[in-house]
């Protein structure tokens, strides 16, 4: 299986010139070009650095918008070094099985308790991924759908849990990725497995949508994770 482990001296590089910034609360950071020329390092590292502060819920990105500090008020995670301890002692295997043994159970209860706001809302997500321009657009609309999953189980200590897994993921996975040029494709395998996931929700079938999310999950896992 391959491991991967994020640079943390990016990160450490990108947190401390934060600090030292003078930047507060709501303010948007400068271009990614401007930051990645300030700091000294390639944009595919400010990337990956950016995603472990986002996991951490130091920043928060935007598409169309840009990069802003985060109010710690406004939710998210406030220990920090919690979320950095897990992600050094968690590999992108472990992450993945965490998702496989916590998501399709609230897969499953979210066919139960979804409202049909959620289910438009799903679908919304499902197509704007669709037409992602690129894969920073895609990741963030991809987490504000499982995100939305985990809500609409209406279980509240779950949708901590799932926060909780999805940071520590963002860290392991998608930060220490070699990100490609473009867009996905438009034969991108997650497609029509979100469509799975989501008609599922639509028809009530709890067992339909564990079952379409735990297959959603081992395919993400064996296209990240070649040699597990």
């Amino acid at each position: 299986m391959n491991v991967f482990r994020p640079n943390m001296a990016s990160r450490d590089m990108l947190a401390s010139w934060l600090e030292q910034s003078g930047t507060s609360a709501g303010e948007r950071l400068p271009s990614e070009r401007q930051l990645s020329e300030t700091l000294g390092i390639s944009r595919g590292e400010l990337r990956k650095a950016m995603t472990a502060l986002e996991a951490e819920g130091r920043v928060e990105r935007h598409v169309g918008r840009g990069t802003f500090i985060k109010d710690p008020g406004t939710g998210g995670f406030d220990d920090a070094t919690l979320l950095g301890r897990l992600a050094h002692v968690t590999s992108p295997h472990d992450a993945m099985m965490a998702r496989l043994s916590l998501e399709p159970e609230i897969a499953g209860l979210a066919a139960i308790h979804a409202s049909q706001r959620h289910l438009n809302e799903a679908r919304a997500l499902a197509d704007a991924m669709r037409a992602a321009k690129n894969w920073a657009e895609y990741e963030d609309l991809d987490a504000r759908m499982h995100e939305l999953i985990a809500v609409a189980s209406g279980n509240p200590l779950l949708v901590e849990l799932h926060r909780i897994v999805n940071a520590v993921r963002l860290s392991v996975v998608w930060s220490v990725l070699e990100i490609p040029q473009g867009g996905p494709p438009s034969d991108y395998h997650s497609f029509a497995e979100h469509d799975e996931i989501i008609s599922a929700l639509e028809k009530r079938d709890r067992n339909a949508a564990r079952l379409a999310m735990r297959n959603h999950l081992k395919s993400v896992r064996s296209h990240l994770l070649k040699d597990d």
